[in-house]
């Protein structure tokens, strides 16, 4: 609880270093013949002092979150009898989750060992002496700066290039930690895939006709060794993702083109945020309606056409699935359309081309980068969900085209194959991480053709 109160400390004394830095600035203004005798603005002034105040005190407290966890537990492992020092890494590991679990209530210490409790004790102990220590070297790591930075304060201080400077190199570490993050999502998915090949030959699960992940516990049990072929839950992702699109992108589209060409504004004004309620919808809703009512109904005319229809369907999923990201169309496709400059319409009836010529061989292209963009996202989204497909369509990895069976997707199979307590040591567990790399590559090929068309038409229209 003391560090919920250390970032509203933060703030205020910030709040208070910036007025500090103002009010500095204007006094030795007044003593210096006025604003036009310092360098930069009160504000950048201010600016400078709260930033002093508030970065070292965020530095310090991030710097103490990372290690305390460490710091913590080494204290902690002083103490305890050496037949628990004596144990592996992963048993310490349990040893110490269960100390922490005895200190903060979320075990019976009655059934704990007498070390473990007198641990328990000593590790809150500790805990609340820590950050009862840190927090007092947070605060001052606020009010020391910012009384220096008062101090410094002059009419030759550039403190608007160093405020600039500040926030340059803020914006560039915030960019870094999104490159980071996403480059640290993507090696932990390669190790552990690279892990999931050695195991199972990479041709087998590239060109596999059959996905059967589930493997025995002992060797001596039936099927002790699953199949990890791919190729029927790629099938069933591109099937289902493929219907998803058929209705997605013509709807979507053609109302989006209604709304920014012909609509008035009033309807359009009410329309597009009725339709966008759609994208608000909870998938779970989605995956009822697929299941209760699309599921049924497909199922009653597949029988009365005499038809063989699964109860379990692609085409229900798919159907289901393309309503629920037409506004991922839509709505995108409308700003990008609304967006194309009036001039290029009214050249187009100028020269004698119709409505319907103009919006074909003028404002589709002109905008056809944003659609592009538009239906990448759909795509996207099509190819990630998964309450849907688990409901209408099943988790049965069929390699069939036919959209009246019941297929699979890939991210069903990840959610399926990490569901419940797993050791990530096993080529059932390790198969989810194999499943995300190849979805990501078909992601980024997807991405990459993309581009290219967006390109070429870029060429010939501008």
């Amino acid at each position: 609880m003391i560090y919920s109160y250390l970032f509203p400390c933060i703030v205020l004394l910030s709040v208070s270093a910036y007025f500090l830095g103002v009010h500095r600035a204007q006094t030795i203004a007044a003593s210096s013949g006025g604003m036009r005798a310092m360098h930069s603005l009160p504000t950048h002034y201010g600016m400078f002092t709260a930033l002093n105040c508030a970065l070292p005190a965020i530095f310090v407290l991030s710097i103490w979150k990372i290690i305390e966890g460490t710091v913590i537990s080494s204290m902690i492992s002083r103490n305890l009898p050496p037949e628990l020092l004596q144990l592996s890494a992963n048993e310490f590991t349990l040893v110490m989750n269960e100390i922490k679990n005895v200190a903060f209530g979320w075990v019976n210490q009655s059934s704990t060992h007498p070390a473990i409790e007198s641990a328990a004790e000593h590790y809150l102990t500790s805990l609340n002496t820590t950050r009862n220590l840190v927090s007092g070297v947070v605060l001052l790591s606020c009010i020391i700066p910012a009384v220096i930075t008062g101090r410094m304060i002059n009419k030759d201080l550039r403190a608007r290039n160093l405020v600039e400077g500040t926030f340059k190199i803020i914006l560039i570490a915030c960019s870094g930690v999104a490159i980071l993050t996403t480059l640290g999502i993507v090696l932990s998915v390669v190790f552990e895939a690279l892990r999931f090949f050695q195991a199972v030959p990479f041709t087998d699960f590239i060109f596999g006709m059959e996905w059967s992940p589930q493997t025995a516990m002992r060797a001596d049990q039936a099927g002790s060794s699953g199949a990890f072929g791919a190729i029927p839950v790629f099938a069933g992702t591109l099937l289902i993702a493929l219907i998803a699109m058929s209705v997605a992108i013509p709807i979507g589209l053609l109302t989006a083109i209604y709304l920014s060409e012909f609509a008035s504004t009033r309807l359009r004004t009410w329309a597009k945020p009725t339709l966008e309620i759609l994208a608000g919808i909870p998938t779970v809703v989605y995956g009822f309606f697929a299941a209760l009512t699309v599921a049924p109904m497909i199922r009653d005319i597949g029988n009365w056409a005499g038809l063989s229809v699964s109860s379990e369907s692609a085409l229900a999923a798919g159907l289901v699935m393309g309503i629920m990201i037409i506004p991922f169309v839509s709505s995108l496709s409308d700003d990008v359309i609304f967006a194309v400059p009036q001039s290029l319409r009214d050249g187009s009836l100028g020269l004698g081309a119709t409505r319907f010529e103009t919006i074909r061989h003028v404002i589709i292209p002109a905008a056809l980068p944003g659609i592009v963009g538009s239906i990448l996202l759909a795509v996207s989204r099509a190819v990630g969900e998964t309450m849907i497909v688990v409901m209408a369509a099943g988790l049965s990895a069929n390699l069939s085209f036919n959209p009246l069976t019941a297929v699979t997707t890939v991210t069903v199979q990840i959610v399926t194959l990490l569901v419940g307590d797993q050791e990530f040591d096993s080529p059932k567990t390790l198969a989810a991480f194999a499943l995300g790399l190849l979805l990501f590559v078909f992601t980024l090929v997807l991405n990459f053709i993309a581009l290219r068309v967006v390109r070429r038409y870029r060429e010939q229209y501008e």
